[in-house]
């Protein structure tokens, strides 16, 4: 007897339509940024209008709708939705703007303090001993890291690099030299508890981080105290929001993709979330 993988002769290919919840304005900013790319290359032909591929790559990042659903829907090969996104994805994060140049618009506008946070990205757990690095103990999960700052009104200005899941908002600041950067453009922050001990001025007043207070076992916490870390809560709130506009895109629900590719995701992401929210 022979097997075959073939579909029965009754069973045809169905295609559905999917309310995609974006603006137009953000597909014509893709479409139109692939048109320069594509004469920029010299590239004369691909097998849809970037209008086309522009929103295929949309509803893969913001539906996480599978590669080949897409490329079956629209008559293309799977290889080829990937070669898309891939190339979408790069040219939307070369628009993500760099931390000093971000920290500069904010002092331009006016601005006087940022909003400073961690997250985890889900990830699918990997073999390999070089996994475990990627588990965070605190979430009780794989996953990569990410650092984000955001204006006072919880606008995403900035994304750090991806960095395994273990690894602590104090660490990834000092890494990144957050608080070098806050003070060459003189602004402040608002940071959870974190985040305490990463910022230990000699002279208190130059503190650049600012957190609330933690008690501790043999040591409770104040009514003034208490008071502080409400008022401090209150004005991270912002901070939240912008993950949460984030984290709208699906395609984060559980990164499947390569996690060297990770940083230009979220970092596209970033640049079409505040497309959309500052429509």
């Amino acid at each position: 007897m022979t097997k075959t993988h073939r579909p029965s002769g009754d069973t045809d290919s169905l295609v559905y339509q999917c309310r995609l919840p974006l603006s137009k304005s953000t597909i014509d900013h893709l479409a139109d940024l692939l048109r320069r790319h594509l004469k920029t290359i010299g590239s004369r032909w691909r097998s849809l209008p970037p209008s086309c591929i522009a929103l295929i790559v949309l509803a893969v990042l913001r539906h996480d709708q599978r590669l080949a659903d897409m490329a079956g829907g629209n008559g293309i090969a799977e290889s080829t939705v990937r070669c898309w996104r891939d190339e979408m994805v790069g040219l939307l994060a070369a628009q993500a703007p760099r931390l000093d140049r971000a920290l500069k618009k904010i002092v331009k506008r006016g601005g006087e303090l940022v909003l400073i946070d961690g997250t985890l990205i889900p990830t699918r757990r990997r073999t390999g001993r070089d996994d475990k690095a990627n588990y965070s103990g605190k979430h009780h999960r794989h996953g990569l890291h990410f650092l984000a700052l955001t204006d006072e009104k919880g606008r995403l200005v900035w994304i750090s690099a991806a960095r395994p899941g273990r690894t602590h908002d104090a660490t990834a600041t000092r890494h990144d030299k957050i608080i070098e950067h806050l003070r060459a453009a003189g602004l402040g922050a608002l940071a959870n508890l974190g985040f305490i001990g990463v910022d230990k001025p000699d002279d208190p007043d130059d503190q650049v981080i600012v957190t609330g207070y933690k008690a501790t076992r043999y040591r409770k916490l104040t009514a003034g105290q208490k008071t502080a870390n409400r008022v401090l809560a209150a004005g991270r709130a912002p901070v939240e929001h912008g993950f949460a506009h984030l984290k709208n895109w699906r395609v984060l629900t559980k990164l499947r993709t390569n996690p060297a590719k990770a940083t230009s995701l979220l970092r596209a992401l970033l640049v079409l979330t505040n497309l959309e929210v500052s429509r």
